[in-house]
């Protein structure tokens, strides 16, 4: 098979601190985590054939986007409203093929950086959300 059908994925915040984690309602598109890895220039006048050279640097667990149909009255929304404003890092998971025998969960430490909502007048309202990783995003087979 060429590739997998990524309908049902879910996007998961942590309620309460300790591993109790709730699916956020609504989610229509999800990307990342986008990782990253700095490139550290270590060029020298004796660097071979004049070329640059480089050596690995700090790593970035990137982020996770959202775009969510927004309702104001869904609870997980307005979640995700308070864990913008909270100081603290959240525990997030984001579950690929759930309920399948190649289902991989994501879990990660975060913040929010961004909340966008849409409210266009021939369409639904809208919600994009961008969640900043703290540390390494960790991938495991749950299936």
């Amino acid at each position: 098979m060429a590739g997998k059908d990524a309908f049902g994925t879910q996007f998961l915040r942590d309620t309460t601190g300790s591993g109790t984690f709730a699916v956020v309602g609504n989610v229509t598109d999800i990307t990342g985590p986008s990782r990253a890895r700095e490139a550290i220039e270590v060029t020298a006048h004796d660097s071979p054939n004049k070329y640059r050279e480089f050596i690995k640097g700090l790593k970035d667990g990137g982020e996770i986007g959202l775009t969510i149909n927004y309702d104001p009255a869904n609870s997980t929304h307005a979640a995700l409203d308070a864990d913008f404003e909270e100081d603290d890092l959240r525990d997030y998971q984001l579950v690929i093929l759930p309920g399948d025998a190649d289902e991989h969960t994501w879990d990660f430490s975060g913040l929010i950086t961004a909340l966008g909502d849409a409210y266009p007048t021939e369409d639904k309202m809208e919600r994009t959300v961008t969640v900043k990783i703290s540390g390494m995003p960790v991938l495991t087979a749950t299936g």
